[in-house]
């Protein structure tokens, strides 16, 4: 494939990708069972939008809005969005594997299901939809996790290596358990809370509660710092350190590495996924970013920063680091669509996902009780395939223009 031929598909790529990025954030209005806009006894209501207030706990449904299905209220007039079901709307009378083509009890052709449907009678459109989201949301916020990790320990240990980072035992003990603490009472005892919803606010709850402790650990290691007996410092090889980190998590298989960490959750989550993706696949990260520090740190405009008397923080953080992420960039491509794959392993086999959640892993996953619903399997397949194959195109296209630089 010569090289106009390939800006071509990289360009058709980015355009998939960003029709993908609207249907997942666009979701609720494209597959949903209740209305975009109604009016109902002179009432006008705009039920999609009200289900995220309900969600959040800022609202509740009326009790005729609960007891009576959607699509049989008293409208005066109504707008149902495209495909007029969520991902988990039964519908009864359409249930036992309807494929496409099969005649269907509808009230009119809005309302039939033209992807088929499963064993419950559920929708694939509204489930591809709805995957779109769950796919997308897997991949970029786990890889988001490994990019935290993985950028923090590469260049932590490219740009001290084993003889530059001194510290003393005191500080070194505080910031760790300042960590320690703070991912158990930002994240892991507010479980609950993202069980319940509202998944980018408890992220951003839990950051602020984690960057809270290890302040104040931090804080706590300076003041006892000023007792004379605490100050020695000693050199850490916090680069030999990092790689037998990275050597170890590489050791071992990383499915049977997630599936140990699932186990230990009592109750399966889509969040507890995500971090477990993270947390396993940053080490590719660490690598680059470890990589291009032990270039920069050699290099003049470094040394001139040092002669000047910038602190070594400044100078990592604001001079060092952002030469560095070009590379970041690839390996993060690239490892949203490994994520992806995990993520449609993991719920295909049925492990660590709510039974009661669609993705494109449990659709395929129908397909085992039912061979001949061609449609379960070649409609998410279709998409797995679709969307790891965009992000790899995305990663080497960002490949070929670092080259290029």
């Amino acid at each position: 494939m010569n090289e106009k031929k390939k800006h071509r598909v990289s360009r058709w790529a980015f355009r998939l990708l960003k029709v993908m990025i609207v249907v997942a954030l666009l979701g609720d209005f494209i597959a949903n069972e209740r209305p975009i806009i109604c009016k109902i006894d002179g009432a006008v209501y705009f039920p999609v939008l009200k289900q995220y207030a309900v969600d959040l706990g800022w609202s509740e449904w009326d009790a005729r809005f609960v007891s009576k299905k959607w699509k049989n209220q008293d409208y005066d007039w109504v707008v149902f969005p495209p495909i007029p079901y969520s991902n988990n709307t039964l519908d009864i009378a359409n249930g036992g594997f309807k494929s496409p083509f099969d005649e269907q009890e509808v009230s009119s052709l809005h309302f039939r299901h033209w992807l088929g449907t499963d064993n419950l009678g559920r929708d694939v459109f509204a489930g591809m939809v709805s995957g779109t989201r769950t796919a997308l949301l897997v991949g970029i916020l786990a890889m988001g996790v490994a990019a935290i990790i993985g950028i923090l320990m590469g260049l932590l240990a490219g740009y001290y290596g084993n003889t530059e980072f001194r510290t003393t035992v005191l500080r070194l003990v505080f910031i760790l358990l300042g960590g320690v603490f703070g991912v158990f009472y930002g994240f892991t005892s507010r479980a609950y809370a993202f069980e319940k919803g509202g998944l980018f606010v408890n992220i951003g709850i839990g950051l602020l509660v984690f960057g809270g402790i290890v302040f104040l650990f931090r804080l706590l290691a300076i003041l006892v710092e000023r007792v004379r007996i605490f100050r020695k410092e000693i050199t850490l090889p916090i680069d030999a350190i990092v790689l037998r980190i990275i050597e170890v998590l590489n050791s071992i298989p990383a499915l049977l590495l997630i599936l140990s960490l699932v186990a230990l959750f009592r109750k399966p989550s889509l969040f507890n996924i995500m971090i477990i993706i993270g947390l396993i696949s940053w080490t590719g990260i660490a690598r680059f970013v470890r990589a291009e520090l032990m270039k920069i740190r050699q290099m003049e405009y470094i040394e001139a920063a040092r002669a000047l008397g910038f602190s070594e923080w400044r100078i990592m953080w604001k001079h060092a680091l952002p030469n560095a992420l070009g590379p970041v960039m690839i390996a993060l491509a690239f490892g949203i669509a490994g994520a992806i794959l995990v993520e449609a392993l993991l719920s295909f086999i049925g492990v660590g996902l709510p039974p009661d959640m669609v993705t494109w892993g449990t659709m395929l996953n129908s397909t085992r009780e039912a061979t001949y619903a061609w449609w379960l399997a070649i409609f998410p397949g279709g998409a797995i395939f679709i969307t790891v194959t965009l992000f790899n195109l995305l990663g080497e296209h960002l490949e070929k223009a670092g080259d290029s630089v």
